[in-house]
């Protein structure tokens, strides 16, 4: 889920400095990238010689299919990476236990019953509340914004209200998703759908995470495709007056034992300085989750290996941290977190690469970072070049801008972050929806994909001189 990646990079490029402990390395020039050239070729066709990395990930959503918090699905599929990063060498390979939250989808319905019946493919949002046993039945108001609920409140009571609000940007429309419930509630609504948020539709409803203000009545929450929204929207444009009725059984049960799925190449010289690089291994409970992020954590984690089985051992300690629970609670990330600040080792950290965009064609990185360290980074961009494709709006190389859920809150203290980027304009139409598979990826992409993850990873292990930390900010 890239919601706090995209709403947050200005906090991260900001965040306060940490101090540096007698250890650190001194602070490097420009990266000299005359020495690591034969590396990077090796790199690459290992790296796009056959499709290990594809394959793996298709293993993985085949045979574990969904990975929600709380599922055994999910709990399955980290004993399975477990095993597999020991058999591919690995060192300290171990799972990182976490408690994260078990949200139960349940059975659920939106059938449209005047002006005439239909179903309306829907699905709840995670964390909503059910329904009552016989459902919901209530006329539909339907709504473009947040200030056109307001204006019409004394319509709402007692109706469902729709959110059919087109899709402009993800950091944008998915403020319905995460708030449309409590604007409903707070007018009166007895329950609150929303237009999917994506871009495109075939029928196809959208999930994702939501929540209730403190201080309202919760109410059922859930999303329909752009196509029912429309439908709704024409109805009721005519005065029909549509009426739907909801069911939803959704629910929380109590939190369950989870686990990040950490593995490591020791660093020879700098074995305490670690450069991580992760994806989150959860997913929503529609699709198989390859895209979302599935497929980012394969390729850190086969970049990692890849460069085990080259023999390329850098000065650092590279580390591949599979996070759980992104999607609705982010307690994965915050545990590891939390782990390298008792432990006293964030300010070992010297940069923190997340994969969380889908692996299609990479076009290079986004950096959260000071100036200094994204001057010293820019020449890794021409090691990249021949792997990179150019985005379709024009970005390419190491750029700014760029960080992730996970390693956000290691970010705020400091620590150096990029997110990989890749050519994605059509993220949005599998995001969280059963058509997020393996087809929806190609092999070469998933493949170039890993080339970026390892060469970025070890050059910044194997450089001389480490990145500063985030300046202190206002």
């Amino acid at each position: 889920m890239r919601l706090l990646a995209l709403l947050c990079t200005a906090v991260f490029v900001s965040a306060p400095a940490f101090a540096q402990g007698p250890s650190i390395s001194p602070i490097s020039p420009r990266v000299d990238i005359e020495p690591y050239r034969d590396i990077v070729e090796q790199i690459i066709e290992a790296a796009t010689s056959d499709s290990a990395a594809y394959n793996r990930l298709a293993y993985l959503g085949d045979v574990f299919g969904h990975r929600l918090s709380g599922s055994q699905a999910l709990e399955d599929a980290i004993d399975w990476i477990l095993d597999e990063m020991e058999a591919d060498g690995l060192s300290n390979v171990r799972g990182q236990p976490v408690m994260v939250p078990k949200w139960v989808r349940g059975d659920e319905s939106a059938i449209l019953v005047l002006p005439r019946e239909e179903n309306l493919p829907m699905l709840g949002l995670g964390g909503s509340i059910s329904t009552p046993e016989e459902g919901i039945t209530a006329e539909v108001i339907v709504v473009g914004s947040f200030e056109d609920l307001e204006a019409r409140a004394s319509e709402a009571a007692g109706k469902i209200v729709l959110f059919n609000v087109p899709f402009t940007n993800y950091g944008e429309t998915v403020q319905y998703r995460l708030n449309g419930a409590t604007a409903a509630s707070r007018a009166g609504a007895v329950a609150s759908l929303i237009r999917s948020v994506g871009p495109f539709g075939m029928q196809t409803p959208h999930t994702g995470t939501m929540r209730y203000a403190d201080d309202v009545e919760p109410i059922p929450h859930a999303a329909i495709t752009i196509e029912g929204a429309a439908l709704l929207q024409r109805l009721a444009d005519r005065g029909e007056q549509p009426v739907v009725t909801l069911k939803m059984d959704a629910h929380f049960e109590d939190d369950v034992l989870s686990r990040n799925v950490i593995g490591e190449i020791r660093g020879t010289e700098l074995p305490d300085e670690v450069v991580v690089l992760g994806g989150h291994i959860d997913s929503w409970d529609v699709g198989t989750g390859m895209m979302d992020d599935g497929g980012g954590c394969v390729v850190a984690w086969e970049a990692v290996r890849l460069l085990h089985d080259l023999g390329l051992q850098p000065r650092r300690t590279i580390r591949v941290v599979l996070w759980t629970n992104e999607e609705n609670g982010l307690r994965g990330g915050t545990a590891y977190y939390d782990s390298v600040m008792v432990s006293g080792q964030l300010e070992n950290h010297v940069l923190a690469i997340e994969s969380d965009g889908g692996v299609f064609a990479p076009v290079g990185f986004g950096f959260g970072g000071s100036d200094e360290a994204f001057a010293m980074l820019e020449p890794i961009a021409e090691l990249l070049d021949p792997i990179l494709s150019e985005g379709s709006r024009g970005q390419k190389g190491v750029t700014r801008g760029g960080g992730g859920a996970d390693i956000g809150p290691l970010m705020r203290e400091g620590v150096p972050g990029m997110g990989l980027n890749t050519d994605s304009d059509e993220y949005f139409w599998y995001h969280h929806t059963p058509s997020d598979t393996i087809e929806v990826l190609t092999p070469d992409g998933v493949q170039r994909c890993v080339a970026a993850m390892a060469i970025m990873a070890y050059v910044v292990a194997d450089m001389p001189g480490r990145l500063p930390v985030t300046p202190v900010g206002d």
